[in-house]
């Protein structure tokens, strides 16, 4: 957790305590919690949307290969031997 050990984060807590007392620590505890709470939503959010783009454009790019490849297989023979007549 960033490094932090347990004697650092006590050091913290202890000048936190001290600095803005013990009736407000709860609230800002609290408003910390919600914060990093809505910070993680957002980031999970943001990881799903690059995830659902990531794999939209994946089936675009198999489509399109699958699309070149039926039209490559599908070319009409006839055509084909018009082009180059067979020899006898």
């Amino acid at each position: 957790m960033f490094g932090i050990g347990m004697p650092e984060l006590i050091v913290i807590l202890v000048i936190a305590l001290i600095v803005i007392g013990p009736q407000k620590l709860p609230d800002l505890a609290r408003s910390l919690g919600k914060g990093l709470a809505e910070f993680k939503r957002a980031t999970e959010d943001f990881k799903q949307s690059v995830e659902d783009e990531t794999r939209g454009q994946d089936e675009k790019e198999t489509i399109a290969r699958e699309a070149a490849a039926r039209e490559a297989a599908t070319t009409n023979p006839v055509e084909d031997e018009k082009k180059e007549p067979t020899k006898v």
